[in-house]
Order: C-alpha cells, then sequence, then structure tokens
C-alpha cells in the first residue's frame, strides 16, 4: 500500500492545496446501532454532513438548486416529497422516488389535492413545486428533526420519522396532517390509474431538510474549488450558494480546482489517472466515509502503482477497487 494512502485520514484537507488538485467524494453510509430501538437515528448521510454541516439545510439547498426564486437566508424551509410506503407483515418501508416513477402530471394533481390541508397546517404558500419536491416556509413544523429519503428509503420507517426537538407536539401535529393527506391520495383518481398501469401508489407525503441558507457550513476545501461535477441534486444548490460553476458531469478538460461526486467513481477513475500520469494533475484527493467518518487520502501520480521488490517487472496500477477499499 502506498505511503500516502495509507497514512492519510481525516482533516489532511487542512493542508496546503496545490492549484492542479481534483477532488473525488464517495458517497457513504450512516452507521446505524444494531439494535435500532435504542436512542435516536444518526443526523444525515456522512456525504449530506460533510457538504453542508451539522445543521444539514438540505431544503433551501435543493430549492436553490432547483428554482431562481429570491430566498432570504433566515427564512426556514421545509422539503415535502409524495412517496411510497411498502407494507410488510408488521412495519412499512420507505421507498426511494427513483423507484416510483412520479410524473410531473401526476405530482401537479397530487398537490392540488393536498394543497388546502398545507397551506393551512403550514400557515405558508407552497413557494415551488418540483416533480418530486415540495417546498414551502416551515412554520410551526421548523423545529421537527428530519430525515431524508436518500438516508431513510428502505428501511422500517418507525425509527426515521419526524420527532420533537424543542417544542413538544410538532411531530404528532404533523402526523396528523400526513394521514388526513394519506386518506385524500387513497381514493385519488392518480393511484387508481396508476395501480392499472402496475405502478406503486402515492400513498404518503414525507418532509425532511428543514433548514435555512444560513445554516450552511461548506467544507473548508470548497474556497479553493472552481468547478464542480455531479447529478446530485445537493450539488446544483450548493455550487449556486458558494458562486461557482456545475456540470452534471466531468469536463476532463478542465480539472484543476475541480470537486466530483458521482454515482459511479470506478467509471471515471482510469480517465482521471491517467492525468496524474499525464501531469495535467498533480494530485487527487479521494474523500469517502469509512464506517460513517470522513476520511481524506492524497494520491500523486507515484501512488498509482504497487510496489515491487522484482525491480525487472512493470509495477501493477491499484484497481479501484483495491484504492478504495484501503
Amino acid at each position: 500500500m502506498p505511503p500516502k494512502i495509507r497514512g492519510m485520514t481525516a482533516n489532511s484537507s487542512s493542508q496546503p492545496r496545490p492549484l492542479s488538485r481534483f477532488t473525488l467524494m464517495v458517497s457513504g453510509e450512516d452507521v446505524v446501532d444494531a439494535n435500532p430501538g435504542q436512542g435516536s437515528p444518526p443526523s444525515g448521510l456522512p456525504q449530506e454532513r460533510f457538504l453542508l454541516g451539522e445543521n444539514l439545510p438540505i431544503a433551501p439547498v435543493l430549492l436553490l438548486g432547483q428554482s431562481d426564486l429570491p430566498l432570504s437566508p433566515d427564512q426556514v424551509i421545509a422539503c415535502l416529497q409524495p412517496v411510497h410506503l411498502h407494507a410488510t407483515r408488521d412495519h412499512l418501508i420507505l421507498m426511494a422516488q427513483s423507484q416510483i416513477d412520479l410524473t410531473v402530471e401526476e405530482s401537479k394533481a397530487l398537490l392540488r389535492v393536498a394543497l388546502p390541508l398545507i397551506e393551512e397546517d403550514f400557515g405558508h404558500t407552497v413557494l415551488f413545486q418540483g416533480q418530486r419536491d415540495w417546498f414551502i416556509p416551515a412554520g410551526p413544523f421548523s423545529s421537527l428533526a428530519t430525515h431524508s429519503i436518500d438516508q431513510a428509503h428502505g428501511r422500517n420507517i418507525d425509527w426515521w420519522m419526524p420527532r420533537d426537538t424543542s417544542e413538544l407536539g410538532i411531530a404528532k401535529l404533523w402526523r396528523k396532517l400526513q394521514n388526513e393527506i394519506q386518506m385524500l391520495w387513497h381514493i385519488d383518481p392518480v393511484n387508481e390509474a396508476r395501480a392499472q398501469s402496475g405502478f406503486p401508489s402515492i400513498n404518503s407525503l414525507w418532509i425532511s431538510g428543514i433548514g435555512k441558507l444560513n445554516e450552511i457550513e461548506p467544507p473548508m476545501l470548497f474556497q479553493n474549488i472552481t468547478h464542480i461535477y455531479g447529478d446530485h441534486p445537493l450539488l446544483v444548490g450548493l455550487a449556486k450558494y458558494i458562486g461557482v460553476s456545475h456540470q452534471g458531469s466531468i469536463n476532463f478538460s478542465s480539472l484543476e480546482n475541480g470537486f466530483a461526486w458521482i454515482d459511479h467513481p470506478k467509471k471515471v477513475w482510469g480517465e482521471l489517472s491517467k492525468a496524474l500520469l499525464n501531469q495535467a494533475l498533480a494530485e487527487i484527493e479521494i474523500i469517502d466515509f469509512p464506517k460513517g467518518q470522513v476520511r481524506h487520502r492524497i494520491f500523486s501520480a507515484k501512488d498509482l502503482h504497487k510496489k515491487s521488490w522484482a525491480f525487472w517487472k512493470k509495477s501493477e496500477p491499484f484497481t479501484w477497487q483495491e484504492i478504495i477499499s484501503a
């Protein structure tokens, strides 16, 4: 294992950053206690906390990325998302939004039905409706502790439902509104049509990401970033917030001072390695989250190949799996 791979740990990004470095972030999972019935669930996925800070103001960042609305940095925003809760024998599981195939027309129709209830309980009008995300000032729900669908999907929702923090009874108020909307949507023509077509019903509403823009705490390394790459919705709003360019896919002719968070990093590792070997880059920083903790590692061209005592043999390059598993 190359010395830099072995030695680099969290906080190594505080070292002076050369101009020709590219940063690649790899998604991690939260660390959930083996007995989830004890205590509270972890707050946010590690990459969400890394990008936005411990307050996790996901909703206003998503809204910033999806619209051109003027947004006060002190306004508390909530994200509402129509979802499918899958019933098992003894609990409900939240299905990922990517699995429900919700159309724009269905989203509009469902919101139209639920809108009077939503705006009455929130005390505000909906600010913006995206295909999967609806945004509204959080109002009386501002103090709720919530979890993003990215974190809670595929799990028993009992442990991941919104919880009271500073004010008691707010979670109960949310569950009341949620149940009322569930009853409306149960008999809605949208779900009748979806059932006939074999799609899962939209049978509940999820709330998450409550926060405000001035709670965003971008990582310090972003002070040197000039390009952000990746199609995660959070990146669009974050790039706009810090004032740097954003593209959905990596531009390999513009890697210096770039940052990427993509779904399949293995697919781009070959091109990134080539940029190191061709001296288009001096270093690549890889950020990942083993056991839920942020880890920074720096790679230069000499770190790409395995050390060999047989000097007459050409050294083999590390595979992406070997690098990420180190």
